[in-house]
């Protein structure tokens, strides 16, 4: 039998130990709270909105014009998401999830999502060409997103390199000015950053460049591009001049991200060729 002058401090002992089995029972259910809510907003963004494509379109448009902000393209995508999984051979969900996923993918900072977000453009690129073959639309984000998956790994580059000339190659022939020439500069970019072994050349990448620009001259990445392309090939003034008029043009309208984003790069390309001349 217990003494009395000990029930005193058996109670403060279990009331401790109640604490700290409570404190463990937290931690060890965060790791699955935690699990079921990522769980639960998974489901919930591939689960069906019930409202028509053309609306939720609209909302993903609307988002993506502020891009700049990753947060908006995530939300467009989880709108893509929910109206495809009502309207599963839509064309323009199709094209649009493969757009914006290159964007986040080429754009997002943690490399896990970056890889995701490849990998579900590729497969919103394939859907929208068996959807609609004749439209450069799937080919070209398709091929985009071909690119980007291209950059994240050495295996990953020598799968895609056919795969990206093909798509491109595709949109030249159905329309060789969609998105102002940058199917152009997508080759130009192909021949410039592979490798010799697997076709590289940086003469035919400013061959596709040039010809670019002709039918797109106020396509401000095609002209980062070019003058990086130049600047590969020592020809310093020719990239010089393409940095000027850059830094002179304004941006096209709808396209100011991209704007901002190819003066930062011609800007660096700027100094080195300063620093190169010193």
């Amino acid at each position: 039998m217990n003494r009395l002058d000990n029930i005193g401090p058996q109670r403060a002992y279990l009331a401790q130990n109640s604490r700290y089995f409570g404190l463990f029972l937290v931690v060890l259910l965060l790791p699955i709270l935690s699990g079921a809510c990522r769980k639960a907003v998974s489901e919930a963004e591939v689960r069906g909105s019930g409202r028509p494509a053309a609306e939720a379109i609209a909302e993903a448009d609307r988002l993506y014009l502020g891009r700049s902000d990753l947060t908006k393209v995530r939300q467009a995508l989880v709108a893509l998401r929910q109206s495809q999984a009502d309207d599963p051979t839509n064309y323009e969900l199709a094209w649009r999830l493969a757009k914006f996923n290159y964007y986040l993918g080429a754009h997002s900072p943690e490399s896990s999502e970056k890889e995701k977000a490849f990998h579900d453009g590729i497969a919103a690129g394939k859907l929208a060409v068996q959807l609609q073959n004749g439209k450069p639309d799937g080919h070209f984000w398709l091929g985009a997103n071909y690119g980007g998956n291209a950059k994240l790994s050495v295996l990953a580059g020598l799968a895609d390199f056919e795969d990206i000339r093909q798509e491109m190659e595709t949109v030249l022939k159905l329309d060789e000015k969609y998105q102002s020439g940058s199917a152009y500069m997508a080759l130009g970019q192909l021949y410039l950053e592979a490798p010799r072994m697997l076709g590289g050349d940086s003469q035919k990448a400013v061959e596709y460049l040039e010809k670019g620009i002709r039918i797109g001259p106020d396509n401000a990445l095609l002209r980062w591009h070019l003058a990086a392309a130049y600047a590969e090939l020592h020809r310093n003034d020719d990239a010089r001049k393409q940095i000027d008029y850059l830094l002179a043009m304004k941006p096209a309208p709808g396209y100011e991200p991209e704007y901002e984003e190819a003066v930062a790069e011609v800007r660096k390309l700027q100094e080195r060729l300063k620093q190169e001349t010193r």
